[in-house]
């Protein structure tokens, strides 16, 4: 299910809605207004971090910026194979959101797909904890410069706010992340 080329839009809009100004969107989250500004356009792809943090100052859920739509459940949400909805496409990553439609989240659990092809991502840093499970392959991820070499089956929980980075090896991989931003 893929939803992201809307997304810019959809910040646009509500950014008009709310009578903010891009220089205070850009403030008011912490992100640079010449990232903003190519976010906001369609420019640049936007990060998983920058997404929550435009969400937060809407007061709304990330979803709406997904899908368009407010997630609607309460008790249970399920995603079937393949139907999660795609955050972004970071260079060296692809995400899935997993409990998109699950109202009044804690954590976001995605599917990240990497390929060994690409160049791998920049060390990124944001609030919060941060869970990784390899479902196939073998990633390498980085926390705060130190290696490790994950296999299928293995996890690794560490400080988000530590720069860290996955990246595949040798061969396409992919591995469930849950991320809890501090609250």
């Amino acid at each position: 299910m893929t939803h992201e080329t809307n997304i810019p839009g959809r910040i646009r809009e509500l950014r008009e809605v709310l009578e903010i100004s891009a220089m205070d969107m850009a403030r008011e989250t912490g992100i640079a207004l010449a990232d903003y500004s190519r976010y906001e356009s369609g420019e640049q792809d936007i990060p998983i971090s920058a997404l929550y943090k435009i969400a937060a100052r809407f007061g709304v859920d990330a979803t709406v910026l997904l899908t368009g739509e407010d997630p609607r459940m309460a008790t249970a949400a399920v995603c079937r194979a393949g139907k999660g909805v795609d955050v972004e496409r970071y260079p060296g990553y692809e995400f899935q959101a997993l409990a998109y439609n699950f109202k009044g989240r804690t954590m976001e659990p995605l599917l990240v797909s990497l390929d060994p092809a690409r160049p791998p991502a920049a060390p990124v840093a944001h609030g919060g904890q941060e869970f990784n499970y390899i479902v196939e392959g073998r990633v390498k991820v980085t926390v705060a410069g130190r290696e490790y070499l994950c296999e299928a089956g293995d996890s690794i929980y560490f400080d988000a706010a530590l720069p860290h980075a996955q990246a595949a090896v040798g061969a396409p991989s992919r591995f469930i992340t849950i991320i809890q931003e501090n609250a």
